[in-house]
């Protein structure tokens, strides 16, 4: 079985952190706003058979295909308009 390691962070603090930044946009029009934003979620693995395993286990959710990006990495990504949410998986340092 493929081994890989998800970098990801506190669920329950990121969410709430989107809530305040919309909450604070909304309460102050004046404020501007990115054209667009990106958040990621990243997966290590040694090998590309287990990069590819975990982006395919965390892009089931978002219901996007896993595209195979060059040189080790994996990517898939799922807008929300300007938004995008990413799955990367990325290749060992001694590659990057």
């Amino acid at each position: 079985m493929p081994e890989y390691v998800i970098r990801s962070g506190n669920r329950t603090a990121f969410i709430a952190g989107l809530r305040e930044l919309a909450d604070f946009l909304t309460a102050n029009p004046a404020a501007f706003v990115p054209r667009t934003a990106s958040f990621g979620v990243f997966v290590d693995a040694a090998d590309s058979v287990a990069r590819r395993s975990g982006a395919e286990q965390l892009a089931a959710p978002l219901g996007v295909p896993v595209e195979d990006i060059g040189e080790g990495y994996y990517d898939a990504r799922r807008e929300f308009g300007p938004i995008a949410y990413s799955v990367i998986a990325i290749p060992p340092k001694e590659r990057q």
